[in-house]
């Protein structure tokens, strides 16, 4: 099937061979990934939308794709609106577009593997008014009709040795027995991959940009644990490391594993565990307990060695991001650069550390008007030089095994106009006031958002993104549960050691993206007189932020003088690995105001 058209066609035939009004298709995978394996990629092959978070809905005569504020311009470029509609999410949902589309009567298809309960629920509800209903599948039909559809990896598992986990596997599941025990249950189910990693201490190849592996465990509260991958990934050194108290089984024998937990208290998480896991536990007689994911709170809470290891990981990422800019400075206004090119130079800076294992995802290489374009992908087709007088939008980042990295700097190529200088500085004295933060212990991510977008709201001017998500430990780039946002995952407490991003942005569409991005810590700060325990921020990402972008007039003192002790750090800590140009160049670039 070459065309979009077609598929959209093929799977319309087989929804009525299945004696389907309509279909549901999400992208993620039966883990509730957000970034997931070739095989489970529904979403790209039936539609041509490349982002990361969106879903889709077929009707016998009407299609419609939903995705957020990050995705606005990409969904219009990637997906023909002469046969699918677009829908913003959260202005509307695939439920209450359910409610209003669907025919009185239909039978709405949905794949129990691909999304949670509580969606079910609402979809359910929304289908009943009309006197439809939702339909679990036995069999996703788009993969009925995706015909060169990818296996899943093969990949081996590999240890993720304790040097860099800082904490055995042993002690982890441990933890995750008395925490069982306290809560009255008998087991917990972990479906989300990065919890399993992180729980058992190995790390896979099954996702790219995200060492995960695929499969399920079901970790107990005498802290044995049995773990459901296929066969042919697991060798000696695994088994070795996982130890008697890891029961191996095959990934295919979870389902019937879940129907065996009868009479048992399981928890399951109604986040992350998608709803075939709860059916197939209530249909099998256990008492489910929605709570959430045992593994999701400590993995995001770092403990010193993986701190550490995280510091060591943005130290040789700065510099490889350094010499980066600093290549950009020299070539792109000779011309010739392109966002492909310089995107592939980007990651052999990285690679030239030795120690580079993927990026953490695919390079935002944005010039000119693809840099508002939020989460763009650059390919052949949409590919631009890097033109004078004009921006660059570099988001980017490495998973190293002792860190994952993610930063985003803006330059100018030539000669930036007043306005862009202008919105630039807004940007950034809303990143200087996120770093600068202090708050009391039990703050929320969701209260500190408006720091950074202040300057800009001043302005009438704003971003439809998050302003910070956390990040994993060689792990996914994008971890929850603490956020900086003002909408739904903004509402974790943050606590010292979680990682998260400061990224606001100002997007013009149609002429160039703004963002500044760094990583963040929380720690502990000490106020004179305070009264209660106050937290604040520890950054950790180190390149130069372009001076030329900078409008002095539009900072206060003491947003220069944080600038100026940045820079100060950088030279400081990426300054020793360079030479040469490029020493020279940063010096220049970290001078102060």
């Amino acid at each position: 099937m070459s065309t979009y058209e077609d598929r959209l066609k093929a799977l319309r035939e087989q929804l009525r061979r299945d004696r389907l009004d309509g279909f549901v298709v999400p992208l993620t995978d039966e883990h509730m990934s957000e970034y997931v394996g070739a095989y489970a990629q529904r979403l790209a092959w039936l539609t041509g939308f490349q982002g990361s978070a969106g879903s889709a809905v077929v009707l016998p005569e009407e299609a419609a794709i939903f995705v957020d504020g990050r995705y606005t311009l990409q969904v219009r470029e990637q997906v023909d609106g002469s046969h699918w509609q677009y829908q913003s999410v959260p202005q509307t949902s695939v439920a209450a577009w359910l409610g209003d589309n669907a025919g009185q009567g239909a039978r709405i298809g949905y794949d129990p593997w691909l999304h949670t309960s509580a969606w079910v629920k609402q979809a359910s509800a929304a289908l009943a008014e009309k006197g439809a209903s939702l339909v679990a599948v036995d069999t996703n039909p788009i993969d009925a009709v995706w015909p060169d559809r990818p296996e899943p990896s093969r990949a081996k598992l590999v240890v993720h040795q304790e040097q860099h986990a800082g904490r055995g596997a042993a002690a982890k599941r441990q933890d995750m027995a008395d925490w069982l025990v306290a809560k009255k249950a008998d087991a917990a189910i972990l479906s989300a991959l990065d919890s399993i990693a992180w729980t058992f201490n190995i790390r896979g190849q099954d996702v790219e940009r995200t060492p995960v592996a695929l499969a399920y465990a079901i970790v107990h509260a005498d802290a044995t644990a049995d773990l459901y991958v296929a066969p042919e990934k697991i060798d000696e050194a695994v088994i070795k490391h996982l130890g008697n108290a890891v029961r191996v089984h095959d990934r295919a024998a979870f389902a019937d594993a879940l129907h065996a937990l009868s009479g048992k208290a399981v928890v399951a998480d109604p986040e992350r565990a998608v709803a075939a896991i709860f059916d197939a536990l209530e249909s099998g007689g256990a008492t489910v307990l929605p709570l959430r994911d045992p593994a999701v709170l400590p993995k995001a809470i770092k403990n010193e060695v993986e701190i550490a290891g995280h510091k060591a990981a943005q130290k040789r990422d700065g510099a490889a991001l350094s010499r980066y800019l600093h290549w950009v400075s020299v070539e792109a206004p000779k011309g010739g650069v392109t966002e492909l090119s310089a995107a592939d130079r980007l990651r052999a800076f990285r690679e030239d550390t030795g120690m580079l294992k993927d990026l953490s995802f695919d390079t935002i290489s944005g010039a000119g008007p693809n840099g508002a374009v939020v989460h763009y992908r650059v390919e052949e087709k949409t590919n631009r030089p890097l033109e004078m007088d004009s921006l660059y939008l570099v988001d980017s980042g490495g998973q190293y095994v002792d860190g994952t990295t993610d930063i985003t700097r803006t330059l100018a190529i030539g000669t930036p106009t007043a306005e862009m200088r202008r919105r630039f500085t807004l940007v950034l004295k809303g990143h200087i006031a996120l770093a600068r933060a202090i708050f009391p212990k039990g703050a929320r991510g969701g209260q500190l958002d408006a720091l950074a977008r202040q300057y800009l709201w001043a302005n009438g001017l704003d971003y439809a993104h998050g302003t910070g998500h956390g990040v994993g430990s060689f792990l996914s780039v994008h971890e929850g549960p603490q956020r900086i946002a003002t909408f739904s995952g903004g509402d974790e407490p943050l606590q010292p050691g979680m990682i998260l991003s400061n990224e606001p942005g100002y997007y013009k569409a149609g002429e160039y993206g703004i963002r500044i991005e760094n990583l963040v810590l929380v720690v502990e700060k000490d106020i004179p007189g305070a009264e209660q325990p106050m937290l604040g921020f520890e950054t950790l990402s180190f390149a130069p932020i372009d001076r030329n972008l900078v409008d002095l007039d539009v900072m206060d003192p003491a947003e220069r003088a944080w600038l100026d002790a940045y820079h100060a750090q950088v030279l400081a800590i990426v300054g020793p690995q360079l030479d040469g140009e490029a020493r020279a160049w940063l010096d220049r670039a970290c001078a102060p105001l």
